[in-house]
């Protein structure tokens, strides 16, 4: 790790390291990764990508409007009509560089998932993501233009003259880095949720500390609940039982065994996934229940093995056979569309300062993300900051006095994150609760003064709590005044 880059991408996502891979050779950049490479949301995505691959069938507008239903028509229509008509070029560039999508009879296989009116998402089984990661990450590591640091966090972020100086926490010791450019590509914030399906990273990092350099935060309080995460007992991070299955046939059932997704809409268990959380929750209040389901059982079990591998094995291990027994769902918390806002190119309103994936506000999404949207939206837009970075790039210095920071400081009080996260499963989950906000919100401000304002020592667990708090102070600030 020098001294100096040109550039620092903050996150090492799909989004991050595919802009990475995106800079001119002449530009070098410092990739800064939370934990190791694998641990992120991008690799936890299942179901796939969606892209219009097939012109014959499918088109770009029906795409579009399918987002823009998904959405509330809530989303920016530009940056919608980016997003569709450029991420088929992205999908087929991630292939050329050994991505292996599913094919059937020598065709990539494409499936359908809520929201969707063709089958459009191409997928590689059911471990899309992790599959995407692999090929970026052979792509990006031995670039000799890109440094990648594991297990480094940003603790501080100081604006200089013509750049930034951040101040990265690794093993337990600062140091300080200048860049001429920031990109911001830190994830969502589903940690600030008792149960997610994120990935343990997912604090909203980038999110709070964009902000407290006056960056535009726009639309956090539209998150999205997954409505089929396994319903375990006994974990916070709570995996995926991905949309696909329904797309692949799944009913969705209630306590009682029976179908019911009638009551609430007319596409049943294919509706967007907002519209069949609020369903569940509508039937929960109706039965007094909070058992639901997902039955596959319908399909032969070579099938559901073929197409689900490791959503099999991964119920095997809580005791389900999904071949053979009903799979126990609930909504949990899965994505952020709102974020630091940005222009098409990934600018935020800070010079300099971009932001990419689920961390940016690009308004593709709306009020409700599409399925399979998102790994199209980190491509397209993390491969937009790195073109506008290589047309606008000038080698100018970073001057100025290093700011001085230390990890010196008290120890932070213990339960702070637990605390934060039952407030946001009273306040904001499905259905928002504006009476519960606006009880527990002066709660949650008094914990970010705190964090932000008194000397606590920099580890990892405080600036994590330190974000916690500031996104759960920002998003029940909207759920009050929205």
């Amino acid at each position: 790790m020098r001294d100096k880059y040109d550039v620092l991408i903050v996150g090492a996502g799909l989004s991050g390291l595919y802009a990475a891979y995106n800079l001119d050779s002449r530009i070098n950049a410092l990739v800064v990764c939370k934990r190791d490479l694998r641990l992120c949301n991008s690799n936890l995505a299942q179901g796939g990508v969606a892209a219009v691959l097939d012109t014959v069938n499918d088109s770009f507008d029906l795409h579009i409007e399918d987002t823009m239903i998904a959405g509330g028509r809530e989303n920016r229509l530009e940056s919608v009509e980016v997003l569709i008509k450029e991420g088929p070029d992205d999908v087929r560039k991630m292939i050329d560089l050994g991505a292996e999508f599913d094919k059937v009879d020598g065709h990539i296989h494409a499936t359908l998932e809520g929201g969707h009116c063709r089958r459009r998402i191409v997928h590689h089984r059911d471990t899309t993501g992790e599959e995407l990661m692999r090929t970026v990450i052979a792509a990006t590591r031995n670039l000799p233009n890109v440094d990648i640091e594991e297990n480094t966090s940003l603790a501080f972020l100081d604006e200089a003259n013509n750049g930034y100086y951040a101040s990265l926490l690794k093993d337990g010791k600062l140091h300080t880095v200048a860049a001429s450019y920031v990109v911001i590509a830190t994830g969502g914030i589903g940690r600030v949720y008792k149960y997610t399906t994120n990935s343990s990273i997912a604090t909203g990092d980038g999110i709070a500390i964009a902000a407290s350099l006056g960056a535009r935060i726009e639309n956090l309080s539209y998150i999205q609940f997954h409505p089929t995460g396994f319903a375990g007992d006994n974990c916070r991070e709570r995996f995926l039982i991905s949309e696909a299955v329904r797309g692949e046939g799944a009913y969705l059932v209630n306590c009682h065994r029976e179908r019911f997704m009638h009551r609430y809409d007319e596409r049943l268990e294919l509706a967007p996934r907002d519209v069949v959380s609020r369903g569940i929750i509508l039937e929960s209040r109706r039965t007094g229940s909070d058992r639901f389901y997902l039955d596959i059982t319908h399909r032969t079990p070579e099938f559901i093995k073929d197409r689900f591998p490791m959503i099999h094995e991964r119920c095997l291990l809580e005791g389900i056979d999904i071949t053979k027994e009903l799979i126990p769902v609930f909504p949990t918390h899965h994505y952020l569309m709102g974020g630091i806002n940005v222009d098409l190119n990934s600018r935020t309103r800070i010079n300099r300062l971009y932001a990419v994936g689920e961390c940016a506000h690009t308004g593709v999404h709306g009020k409700n993300r599409l399925a399979s949207n998102s790994l199209l939206e980190a491509l397209v837009f993390g491969r937009r900051a790195a073109e506008d970075i290589n047309r606008c790039y000038n080698d100018t210095s970073v001057f100025g006095k290093v700011p001085e920071h230390s990890v010196d400081g008290a120890p932070m009080p213990t339960g702070t994150r637990t605390s934060i996260r039952n407030i946001m499963q009273k306040c904001h989950f499905v259905l928002p609760n504006p009476e519960a906000a606006r009880k527990y919100r002066p709660e949650v401000e008094e914990i970010a003064v705190r964090l932000n304002n008194k000397r606590f020592q920099i580890t990892n667990d405080y600036l994590e709590a330190r974000s916690l708090a500031n996104i759960a102070s920002i998003v029940l600030k909207e759920v009050l005044h929205k």
